[in-house]
């Protein structure tokens, strides 16, 4: 079996003030092909776990490596580029669309790359929207633009990993639709390199974007068979 591309033993997470635990040991392996769903009630520590991984909240016990090496705190960065995490709300700046996808170019881990307007245009006409998108204002961007464009100036930096934390819930139906298929392109594109981690409420969108299903309840990481229901989903203490 191929080694995985992110491997976690034992990782866990306290509150630095009271000491409350907000995520106990957890174990995951996750290789190249494979697409996780993490389901469970509001509170249940899921986005606790996501930011765990992406190594945006130190971990205060166990191991993480990433294509089996450790990650020293020297190397946070660059494998924050590899392993991205996309929030929930983004975090768009003000000016256009354009002006957003090339400020990751500014900073020192990208500064040896150049934006390519051509293979984000490739990336919009797969939306359907033409070249005339990157000149509008970040102000006028509906809900469905907005995560389009946090979802495009991550892609177009190649990562290997994508953890979306519940980065549809506040949309509708076509702008879903829109982010399914986007991400969904970028890991056929890459199928013997990438994998995602998808944290979602909604069991259908579970079954559509994931081949492997974990349940979060109580800050504990479970694996199920299936995804699962919707009252399982939702509600503590279930287990499928």
């Amino acid at each position: 079996m191929s080694v995985a591309i992110l491997s976690v033993e034992n990782i866990e997470r306290r509150d630095p003030v009271s000491g409350t635990v907000l995520l106990h040991p957890t174990n995951l392996q996750l290789r190249a092909g494979e697409h996780a769903v993490v389901m469970g009630p509001s509170g249940s520590g899921k986005s606790v776990l996501m930011r765990s991984l992406a190594l945006l909240d130190a971990i205060d016990g166990g191991d993480l490596r990433f294509l089996g090496q450790p990650v020293a705190a020297s190397g946070v960065p660059a494998y924050r580029c590899r392993v991205a995490y996309i929030a929930q709300q983004p975090g768009l700046f003000p000016g256009t669309v354009e002006d957003n996808l090339r400020f990751p170019y500014t900073l020192r881990e990208h500064r040896q790359r150049r934006f390519d307007p051509d293979a984000v245009v490739l990336l919009l006409e797969a939306t359907g929207r033409r070249a005339s998108f990157l000149g509008k204002a970040t102000r006028d961007l509906s809900g469905g633009e907005a995560e389009l464009l946090n979802l495009l100036r991550v892609l177009q930096l190649d990562p290997t990993i994508l953890l979306l934390d519940e980065p549809t819930s506040a949309l509708d139906a076509a702008a879903t639709a829109m982010v399914e298929s986007l991400v969904g392109r970028w890991a056929r594109r890459k199928p013997a390199e990438a994998a995602t981690i998808w944290v979602t409420h909604d069991p259908a969108q579970a079954r559509r974007v994931g081949n492997r299903f974990f349940r979060m309840d109580g800050s504990r990481l479970e694996e199920l068979a299936g995804p699962p229901t919707a009252a399982e989903a939702s509600m503590p203490g279930v287990v499928a």
